[in-house]
């Protein structure tokens, strides 16, 4: 029996910002070497494997992910697919910001402060990105071809609650490392999780 279409998630590899903890949003920073061997890694893994759409954050560190991994000649640039845009907190650490904005500060509950120049994304807005992602992928799922996203660890994990119907906030659950791989489809019908946080590099 042939089974069901796929979409094929795969966050960037590993940042100097990933390392340290930094909130990277709009910021574009370059991977570091082991970040490299990270996605030369996942393109291991998926060995040349056909996808009828492959996507990419416009960020440098998701689309030479994508590169390194075997996809250069197919990937197409989607905005849609960038960071969360963390606004004032760019940059910052997640203990820096609760020196701030206090102890029990939470992206997911609490959402982000605008820049000075106003810049900033809210739930709502990673709502509409993440519908826009999906209605772009649905013809490909429908001609029962597969779907590869190169993206980031907040964006998936907010895409990925979507697809399952669950709000935005439901991302808090979904930890994604640097360089992982996690597979939404369906059953029976229903949209669902195949496959979450492979770390080909760590196995």
């Amino acid at each position: 029996m042939t089974r069901p279409p796929q979409i094929v998630l795969v966050r960037h590899g590993e940042t100097e910002w990933s390392l340290s903890g930094q909130h990277t949003g709009r910021t574009d920073i370059p991977l570091t070497a082991r970040g490299e061997e990270q996605a030369a890694q996942v393109g291991r893994v998926l060995d040349g494997r056909s996808f009828g759409l492959v996507l990419s954050s416009p960020r440098v560190r998701a689309h030479h992910t994508a590169e390194i991994a075997g996809y250069g000649d197919q990937v197409v640039v989607d905005p849609d697919l960038a960071e969360w845009d963390y606004g004032a907190y760019e940059g910052l650490t997640s203990p820096q910001i609760a020196e701030v904005y206090g102890d029990d500060w939470n992206l997911w509950r609490d959402g982000i402060e605008p820049d000075a120049e106003g810049r900033g994304e809210q739930a709502a807005d990673m709502l509409a990105r993440n519908t826009a992602i999906i209605h772009r992928a649905r013809p490909t799922l429908n001609e029962g071809k597969d779907v590869l996203l190169f993206s980031h660890g907040h964006f998936l994990r907010t895409l990925s609650a979507t697809w399952l119907g669950l709000p935005i906030a439901a991302g808090e659950l979904l930890v994604l490392d640097t360089a992982s791989i996690s597979v939404l489809g369906f059953e029976h019908g229903n949209q669902v999780l195949r496959s979450w946080n492979r770390t080909p590099w760590a196995e």
